[in-house]
């Protein structure tokens, strides 16, 4: 009776093994087929999605910058770091190379350590290959069935990766897919983040950190959680010397170490050439101009598109150029590869000697000026009907009032609003602020800081070097490079003399120094007027004229031909804003771009030729194939002699007139030409410096024109403009790696016959004579010309 019993329970048991057989069967089966859900197919193994950063590159070579959804580069197995393959075989799956993407004795000692005994630290039982599929085809589950269910699927999967792949294929894919924190994707983008330097130059202890931290990159957070994130480091190093990858005295020596985080979060905000990179990122997205598209007072802005939708191969780049498939590509996710003329170094020269001169010296300046002012930091010539205009308007265009009208506020409410401090991070040139402020606060806070631009650019090649938007991209983002433009004052007189030396006049040709009045088509007259009184009634030197920003001099070039001739000769150089042909144009009343003026200027280095900003170089795919090249656009405008005068006359600024202090106080020795700009009530400063290799400008000013410095002293371009120049070529010059030297000279047309030594060349000059009231680089309104 009792054996009958046993045979019959033999039995059950025997039927239930088959049972559960042909269940786990089937159910493998339904799985593999994608009954029960999602499988991906075999094509869909062999060519897993994954979303790749885009990666703008410095023309040495330089990373500037990402564009992503997901921040990740992509690396080749030969491209890992052993030291990163070792941690996360000892730590992750031990035995990786003996499995077949399921590994039965990790499963075994989960079922009975961990959840029989109960022993947190025995492991998990995934295998790489398996955490490999859950994050190629898996999305978080939503309940405990639905996990369940990705468990098994990502056996399938596992077993399917592992026929598709070879280990090393397997290996790094995982790592390249490997999610971290601070937007970091891929072991690459982590290295980056987390220690500054590229995969490659990992030690042994930085590569524990980041295998550590895949556990829980929440958790193991090095730069929240030190502490709990080094314990998880030595836990990967003590794994590792089991699995005998180091010793047990290179263990004991590695897990003292601190961490050592060199944290640098890959965003759009931070790093190397903001400006720059958002500028790029906005030109390859472009869409095709449509008016309807723009504002009506955006007639200018839809002209300039449009044209650049045509001659311009980057602008609109995206929506331009199809893929073999007919689609557009992504910059977000496509993992192009963008090579920019930028050169690292430089952008990096510029930026600094941006933040010397504006944040050290100007900025401390124009708050002791302002200082106690009930309407600080506007001018004392501002009525409170003025004030309470300029700041309504600045509220209204801010991105709080914005959300809050789109949330239905009304406009009280709006109000109370921003009366209502809150805690907010301010910018300052110490460093970010942790403060309480009210948000109407913030924006006088904000208003009260002066703003600046610079560009750089190769003349030759067009290729720009070093391009500086503002002072800081997090707080002031709006890019006054390419998309703010402000009146030009005296930076703008070159041009008139150019059509001079055009017409056959040269430096030395003398002519008097007296006012010239000119008869208006409203029937009045107008007379510019000097701001000095130096060497008034006598002859003087066309260089002399434009060394001393001599308004009288520009004006007498002006009526040998007319303001039409002018404003064609400004075209042809590369300018592109609209400009009244009116003899006020002398003066420098019609606002132009930084990015416009630089072109321009570097027609006189470029013998006569002007070139457009090249900023692209090239487009490659994710596998290194070209998509597109770019090349200068360049148009001859000037002669070679022409350009050649220009330049002697640019360099008679430096040598004794308003731009003497690159010789007096910044020693430079090297061939200059510049030219100085300071506009009505200096309210702008400008300086355009060209040497024979490099052209360069700065623009300094307030967010309105009625915030600047109350006394030209301190608000001409000399004092705002130049030192940052100077200083930007100071490092270029320091720095012999750079092709640009003091040694550096123009190009001299040959057979040049003309001579260049004017008999009232004063070679005594100083900076003392160019001080407060030296020079006339400013304006007139125009209200003052009609």
């Amino acid at each position: 009776m009792e054996q009958s019993r046993l045979k019959k329970y033999l039995r059950w048991l025997y039927g239930l093994f088959i049972a559960l057989l042909f269940f786990s069967i089937l159910l493998f089966f339904l799985i593999s087929k994608g009954t029960l859900g999602f499988m991906p197919s075999f094509e869909e193994l062999e060519n897993p999605k994954s979303n790749l950063a885009t990666i703008l590159y410095s023309s040495n070579s330089e990373t500037l910058g990402k564009f992503f959804h997901e921040n990740r580069t992509n690396v080749e197995y030969d491209e890992l770091n052993q030291h990163v393959i070792d941690a996360l075989i000892s730590t992750e799956d031990v035995r990786f190379y003996k499995h077949s993407g399921i590994d039965a004795r990790g499963l075994a000692r989960v079922l009975f350590r961990t959840i029989i005994m109960g022993e947190e630290s025995s492991g998990g039982g995934s295998t790489i290959t398996q955490q490999l599929a859950k994050l190629l085809f898996h999305d978080p589950a939503q309940n405990l069935w639905e996990r369940s269910l990705q468990k098994l699927k990502e056996w399938v999967i596992a077993v399917k990766l592992e026929r598709s792949y070879t280990k090393q294929e397997i290996l790094t894919m995982y790592l390249n897919k490997a999610p971290f924190i601070y937007g970091a994707y891929g072991i690459e983008s982590a290295s980056h983040t987390f220690f500054s330097k590229p995969l490659d130059s990992i030690h042994i202890e930085e590569a524990a950190t980041m295998i550590g931290m895949l556990k829980n990159p929440s958790l193991f957070n090095p730069i929240r959680r030190p502490d709990l994130t080094q314990a998880r480091r030595n836990v990967v190093l003590n794994q590792m010397q089991k699995a005998g990858h180091i010793n047990s005295e290179e263990y004991d020596s590695l897990k003292i170490l601190p961490l050592d985080i060199r944290f640098q979060r890959d965003d759009h905000i931070h790093g190397l050439a903001p400006y720059f990179r958002e500028y790029i990122r906005l030109t390859l997205t472009a869409d095709k101009p449509e008016r309807e598209d723009y504002a009506s007072w955006q007639e200018q802005t839809f002209l300039e598109d449009s044209i650049a939708w045509i001659n311009d191969p980057l602008f609109g780049w995206v929506n331009k150029t199809l893929k073999a498939d007919g689609t557009k590509y992504d910059i977000y996710s496509d993992g192009l590869r963008i090579f920019s003329t930028i050169d690292s170094r430089m952008q990096q020269y510029a930026e600094k000697a941006m933040a010397e001169h504006l944040g050290e010296d100007l900025q401390p300046l124009f708050f002791n000026e302002k200082e106690g002012r009930t309407r600080a930091p506007f001018t004392r010539n501002i009525t409170e009907e003025q004030y309470e205009s300029i700041i309504s308007r600045a509220m209204r265009n801010s991105d709080r009032y914005r959300h809050l009208r789109s949330e239905g506020m009304e406009k009280d409410s709006i109000m109370a609003n921003f009366e209502k401090p809150v805690e907010m991070e301010v910018f300052s040139w110490q460093g970010n602020i942790d403060t309480i402020m009210s948000p109407l606060d913030s924006i006088h806070y904000y208003k009260s800081f002066l703003r600046a631009s610079m560009l750089s650019m190769d003349p030759h090649s067009g290729h720009v070097r070093a391009y500086v938007g503002g002072p800081n991209y997090q707080h002031f983002k709006y890019d006054m490079v390419s998309m703010g433009k402000r009146q030009v004052g005296s930076t703008i007189k070159p041009f008139v003399y150019t059509l001079a030396m055009q017409e056959g006049l040269t430096p030395c040709d003398m002519v008097p120094n007296i006012p010239q009045t000119f008869n208006l088509i409203t029937g009045k007259t107008w007379t510019p007027r000097n701001s000095g009184s130096k060497r008034a009634g006598e002859m003087v030197s066309l260089k002399w004229g434009l060394a001393n920003s001599n308004n009288n001099i520009t004006a007498w070039v002006l009526k040998q031909f007319n303001p039409e001739a002018v404003v064609n000769l400004i075209q042809d150089m590369g300018i592109k804003s609209p400009m009244d042909p009116v003899p006020s144009i002398v003066l420098g009343v019609p606002e132009f771009g930084l990015d416009e003026m630089v072109s321009a200027y570097c027609t006189y280095a470029n013998k006569g030729v002007h070139v457009e900003p090249l900023m692209v170089t090239r487009i490659e795919d994710r596998y290194g194939n070209v998509i597109s090249n770019f090349n200068p656009r360049k148009k001859e405008v000037l002669s070679e002699e022409t350009a050649f005068l220009m330049l002697n006359l640019l360099e008679g600024v430096v040598n004794q007139g308003t731009g003497i202090r690159l010789r007096y106080r910044y020693q430079f020795d090297a061939q200059i030409g510049a030219k100085t700009g300071t506009t009505q009530n200096h309210s702008d400063g400008w300086f355009m410096g060209v040497t024979p290799n490099l052209v360069s400008g700065v623009w300094v000013g307030g967010e309105d024109r009625d915030i600047h410095f109350d006394n030209i002293g301190l608000g001409q371009g000399a004092n705002m403009a130049l030192p940052i120049w100077a200083l930007y070529m100071q490092k270029i010059y320091e720095d012999e790696e750079i092709p640009v030297t003091q040694e550096d000279e123009f190009y001299e047309p040959v057979n040049f016959n003309i001579s260049l030594v004017c008999p009232d060349e004063d070679v005594s000059a100083s900076e003392d004579d160019f001080g407060e009231n030296g020079h006339s680089d400013t304006i007139q309104t125009e209200e003052e010309f009609f």
